[in-house]
């Protein structure tokens, strides 16, 4: 019979990125279409260019 060690993850990639969209949602939750705009282009959402 085959047992499968289960390591600890160091990083959870699923738990990470799901709790990034909730605080995005919770963020423009109420906001007008303008102020989404204004969100998106002051959010460190842009790729950095090195």
């Amino acid at each position: 019979m085959k047992t499968k060690n289960k390591t600890e993850k160091d990083f959870d990639t699923v738990k990470t990125f799901r709790e990034i969209k909730d605080k995005i949602s919770k963020d423009i939750k109420d906001m007008t279409f303008e102020q989404l705009k204004a969100y998106l282009d002051n959010a460190d959402l842009h790729s950095k260019k090195t």
